[in-house]
């Protein structure tokens, strides 16, 4: 069974994994995002994170396991 997928609308080209992760409140400072990295429960379109900093897209779809939904990278209008 798919989670559901929440939208995370962005201003720019890209987003970093661990300031989306801030954004959201899933993590609440920056060093956090280490530990999920080194667990390797984050998967960015299906294939594991394993950058503190990966730039995250347009039309990305961000996955962790345990968490109940995934997130979707889209364009916010201005």
């Amino acid at each position: 069974m798919s989670k559901p997928i929440t939208p995370v609308g962005i201003h720019t080209e890209y987003i970093q994994i661990d300031q989306l992760l801030k954004y959201e409140g899933i993590i609440e400072t920056g060093g956090q995002i280490k530990a999920l990295i080194d667990d390797q429960i984050i998967t960015i379109n299906g294939q594991l994170c394993t950058e503190k900093r990966k730039k995250c897209y347009v039309g990305d779809i961000i996955s962790i396991e345990g968490l109940d939904m995934d997130l979707k990278i889209v364009k916010e209008e201005e």
